[in-house]
């Protein structure tokens, strides 16, 4: 339907920009050629006419944008806008909106959008910013230009042809031949129960004297290691080198959807990442590691430049991390002899949520096996003053809060670490828990791993229903808000170096991490990652899915912001930080900024409401 000049699309549109800068007559003129839509979820998708395109203004709901190919370019709500890249180049585009949830769209003629751009220049400018910044967005979500930020899915083979375990491995080996195959996944009722691949037949068969009618069961490896569709190839090609394999199977939703094997990956390789990876892996001494690690701030500039996601980049640099740390700890180990005791190196904080950034100190700590006696505390002191002290040669300095495996505190048998999570969890003090959240972001990465994995699911089982510490957790999760003033105004602090600026790290993405912390712990999930906490808890029911994807993406948007002062600041040879001064940002980014914000501090609200009670 037509509006009326005094309808309360007037109120919208004088709030939001670029509406809000027009003038009088060019505001009536928008509200005149304006028309609503609704758009109910169960119609998943809006039907729109590309051979007379329109602007599409989100006033309630949220929806998506993917390409003609299902790849997801964009994710939007109240107050952002779809349908003007047809309206800017005049050509058809063939995107589909799906609808996420139900939404009332305030739809824009041709013709007033025209004559609106023609007469008001900052209209015009914003759509064309609008127009540049969804190509960027493409260009991030789909990441196909750096092999190391590019996605298992995108990269492996499928369909994937299998063989149930009763089958002989002549029938396998038939099957492998007549599609030129190297492997074969094993399934039963399309549950993985091996791999058996052309080495097995070789090694395991011929190699033995075995004959045809052996079963495949008797020869596949069982168990094999897999990899998640969503991840990078460049963590598939960490994990073949790791364990030692040519052939990993893809999984989704528990399924095998594909397979990528080393061949596909030496097509695919991102050469300067990878080289740097096995120079650490080679590295004989720590000035090598130093010098290697000289290399990681161009790397970063370099994905900067290339507009990578903040999430790929933080997975791509915590790799790294864990590679310099993993041969850290050989070079201990190979000067100090061989530990006396099974242990695990932990992870804690951004390492362990696997979202560095330019500027990271270190947080870890060491689990024993059981309690060590004099002799293994000093070889276990020890290991640890080297790795740590590397590690902050490298550039990782040394925790000013002193967590690190060379403080005693935190070189702990798993007795002793289950006792002071039990004191965390079951007595907390506000202080105390303030404190020890670091470690619930925890992540073993080498040593003994089923020792890390141990702990972490006995801390999974004491969280459970323990009212006053998630009560506690909240409370430490209000105390840092984003910097917002009454009037959604952005509000500074004084930073020494910078002067005035946002602290994007401790006002923006802290509070994320806390409520992702707050809910995987309260759903039981193991994960550590604070984006892969928020879609647990959707799937357990604590978040809904308009909540834990605006916070998925404000989370990335603040991120990437970071990530991009901090290129800026490595071009201009100032020391890289987490704050952010308002005057390298344009108007539409200050104005998305604050819309993040608010996203933060609704799901701070959320938090408060849901577990405060027990204050």
């Amino acid at each position: 339907m037509t509006l009326k000049s005094n309808s309360p699309v007037l109120d919208f549109y004088q709030q939001l920009l670029p509406f809000n800068q027009l003038s009088d007559s060019q505001t009536q003129l928008a509200v005149a050629g304006t028309s609503i839509s609704y758009f109910a979820k169960a119609n998943k998708v809006v039907d729109v006419d590309y051979q007379q395109p329109k602007l599409y203004v989100v006033r309630s709901g949220a929806f998506e944008i993917r390409d003609d190919q299902g790849q997801l370019l964009d994710r939007i709500g109240e107050g952002e806008f779809f349908g003007y890249p047809s309206l800017l180049t005049g050509e058809k585009v063939s995107n589909q909106v799906r609808i996420l949830e139900d939404g009332i769209v305030y739809v824009l003629t041709e013709a007033v959008f025209t004559q609106l751009s023609a007469e008001n220049r900052q209209f015009g400018r914003f759509f064309n910013r609008q127009h540049a910044q969804r190509l960027r967005h493409k260009t991030r979500y789909q990441a196909r230009d750096i092999a190391s930020t590019s996605r298992t899915r995108a990269v492996m083979s499928s369909p994937v042809l299998s063989v149930v375990p009763t089958a002989t491995v002549q029938q396998a080996a038939a099957l492998m031949a007549q599609h030129c195959l190297s492997a074969l996944v094993v399934l039963e009722q399309q549950t993985l129960m091996g791999i058996i691949t052309d080495r097995d037949l070789r090694n395991r068969i011929l190699a033995k004297g075995l004959g045809p009618e052996v079963l495949v069961s008797e020869v596949m490896t069982t168990n094999p290691t897999t990899i998640d569709a969503d991840a990078l190839v460049f963590e598939a090609t960490l994990m073949m080198g790791q364990h030692r394999i040519h052939h990993l199977p893809v999984m989704a939703d528990a399924q095998v959807i594909g397979m990528i094997t080393s061949s596909d990956l030496l097509r695919l390789q991102s050469t300067d990442l990878l080289h740097l990876v096995r120079k650490i892996g080679r590295s004989d001494s720590v000035a090598q590691l130093i010098e290697h690690s000289r290399e990681f701030p161009a790397l970063l500039q370099q994905m900067i430049t290339a507009d990578a996601r903040a999430e790929e980049v933080g997975r791509v640099l915590t790799q790294l991390t864990d590679s310099l740390t993993r041969r850290l700890l050989e070079l201990a180990q190979l000067q100090l002899g061989v530990a006396p005791m099974g242990w695990c190196w932990l992870a804690f904080g951004s390492q362990a949520r696997m979202d560095q950034a330019g500027k990271s100190d270190q947080d870890n700590g060491l689990l024993l096996a059981h309690e060590p006696d004099s002799t293994a505390k000093e070889y276990f002191s020890a290991l640890a003053t080297i790795v740590c002290d590397g590690l902050n040669a490298c550039g990782y300095v040394h925790c000013p809060g002193g967590i690190m495996a060379l403080n005693p505190k935190w070189c702990l048998s798993i007795a002793q670490w289950q006792r002071q999570f039990t004191i965390w969890i079951d007595q907390p003090e506000p202080k105390a828990t303030m404190h020890a959240s670091i470690f619930f972001d925890m992540r073993p990465i080498a040593g003994n791993l089923s020792l890390g994995e141990q702990l972490q699911q006995h801390v999974l089982q004491l969280c459970s229903d323990k009212q006053l510490f998630f009560a506690q957790l909240a409370g430490n999760a209000m105390k840092l808000t984003p910097p917002l003033g009454f009037f959604r105004q952005l509000v500074l602090e004084a930073d020494g170096e910078h002067g005035k600026a946002l602290d994007l790290k401790h006002r923006g993405l802290a509070p994320i991490n806390d409520i992702g912390r707050i809910y995987a712990l309260a759903c039981g999930s193991n994960e550590v990652n604070t984006l892969k906490r928020l879609q647990a808890a959707m799937e357990a029911g604590l978040l809904n899915r308009k909540d834990a994807l605006n916070l998925a993406d404000a989370h990335e948007f603040i991120a990437h912001l970071r990530l991009q002062n901090q290129g800026r600041q490595w071009q201009q040879q100032q020391n890289l930080s987490n704050y952010l001064s308002p005057k390298h940002i344009s108007d539409l980014v200050r104005h998305q900024l604050k819309q993040a914000f608010l996203v933060v501090n609704r799901g701070q609200d959320g938090i408060r409401l849901k577990y405060q009670r027990s204050l």
